[in-house]
């Protein structure tokens, strides 16, 4: 079973999401980008869903360049999850490396299709 590593500071978001994918993939979270590259690291999900504020020193972006520079983790597929949905946000963190960027509110269905596009399944 594909892993996904969800990582969101709002419990509700990551509720959300673990709802839509949990029967499907085996869902790990975490709310904050700290917690997020230990979790990375010790499961080396298939894909994260990122948010891109958090509080703390690190935030998504954050995340998403240490995933890529990471021998282990660097083709990780990476989506994410934010309220920034100015185009600059978005080019930002395309040319980080994110795979997809979905603005919230967004559908689950959106984030679902794009996993199993991915997946191929």
């Amino acid at each position: 079973m594909r892993k996904i590593l969800i990582v969101d500071d709002q419990p509700d978001i990551r509720r959300l999401i673990h709802l839509t994918l949990g029967k499907r993939y085996e869902i790990h979270e975490a709310s904050n980008a700290a917690d997020a590259l230990l979790l990375a690291a010790e499961q080396k999900p298939d894909a994260v869903i990122l948010d891109v504020m958090m509080p703390g020193d690190l935030n998504g972006m954050d995340v998403l360049q240490r995933i890529r520079a990471d021998a282990e983790l660097k083709g990780t597929f990476v989506v994410m999850v934010t309220a920034k949905g100015q185009q600059a946000d978005f080019e930002t963190a395309i040319d980080a490396g994110a795979d997809g960027y979905l603005i919230k509110p967004f559908s689950p269905l959106q984030l679902m299709s794009l996993l199993q596009e991915h997946f191929g399944s």
